[in-house]
């Protein structure tokens, strides 16, 4: 059983920064996809970014390419979304996610990961 755990929510003003974590724990192979969703009250969720866990090119959402960046440690089993310029839309709950197959650039789709962690909230003010 593959199990994920999300941390480093939190709030912040806009313009500033937040890290959140990932652990991920069970079997994780190599060619799986780890991947960091948001969803926001009264929307959908939607993809943010993702990354292989043996690592490789990430894919990201357009709205975040040059201000996030994913990571991952393999020796701790943890993956990172390092937020800068934040923004107050984009205020929600983020979600790290598992997809038990490799990643597909330019198609991250919700419905297409396995496991999910409950989520961190992120709260930007303005």
């Amino acid at each position: 059983q593959v199990q994920v755990v999300e941390s480093g929510g939190g709030l912040v003003q806009a313009g500033g920064s937040l890290r959140l974590s990932c652990v991920a724990s069970g079997r994780i192979f190599a060619y799986y996809t780890m991947g960091w969703f948001r969803q926001a009250p009264g929307k959908e969720r939607e993809f943010v970014a993702a990354i292989m866990w043996s690592g490789g090119v990430p894919d990201y959402a357009d709205s975040v390419k040059s201000r996030f960046t994913i990571s991952r440690d393999n020796s701790k089993n943890t993956v990172y979304l390092q937020m800068n310029s934040l923004k107050p839309e984009e205020s929600a709950v983020y979600c790290c996610a598992i997809r038990l197959a490799p990643l597909v650039p330019g198609r991250q789709r919700a419905d297409d990961y396995n496991y999910w962690g409950q989520g961190t909230q992120v709260t930007v003010s303005s």
